[in-house]
């Protein structure tokens, strides 16, 4: 995966595949203290045991369609070349992803497109609820699928125009505070 937000597309997949309703992505950039991190949390079923020990394995996975799971482990060697760290707990609560960069590093991911990566879970997604927090150092963007569908009423929130809206929302603040 090129970027991270592909990784944050491919585990909030997996989290809705794995029954969680509600999905939490923040994503912390702090230049005093040189760090990215993000982290994802849902209510899903969890991992079991023996899927938890071997999620950075990419020679284990569940799936009957391929023999190898590459989404976590090529994560976790995204944060170990750029002087991170990866951990990842689960259980019957549900999973939580965490993992961080040091943000100068030479060997870092880009973060890629978050408003598009945002924007296609909540549109692929309509019944999930997303909770996408992205501070950037003292500034702070919070977008809440729950608040926005009782605003919408009866329209549904992976309606075009107002993916758009999600999408041009997420960019403008991306584009005063990066």
């Amino acid at each position: 995966m090129i970027d991270l937000s592909l990784h944050i597309l491919d585990i909030a997949e997996n989290s809705v595949t794995a029954g969680a309703n509600l999905i939490k992505i923040t994503i912390i950039k702090d230049s005093l203290s040189n760090v990215l991190s993000i982290e994802i949390n849902d209510n899903g079923r969890g991992m079991s045991r023996e899927l938890l020990e071997n999620a950075k394995d990419p020679f284990y996975t569940t799936r009957l369609t391929r023999k190898v799971g590459l989404g976590l482990p090529l994560l976790s060697q995204a944060a170990e070349e750029a002087q991170g760290v990866f951990d990842i707990k689960s259980g019957p609560e549900g999973t939580c992803v965490f993992v961080s960069f040091q943000l100068d590093h030479i060997d870092r991911k880009p973060l890629g497109d978050m408003a598009a990566t945002i924007s296609i879970l909540i549109a692929s997604n309509p019944g999930a609820s997303f909770l996408y927090t992205h501070k950037i150092n003292e500034n702070i963007y919070t977008l809440d699928t729950e608040e926005i569908k009782s605003e919408l009423e009866e329209i549904p929130i992976n309606t075009p125009d107002v993916i758009i809206a999600i999408k041009n929302d997420i960019n403008d603040w991306l584009n005063i505070n990066d």
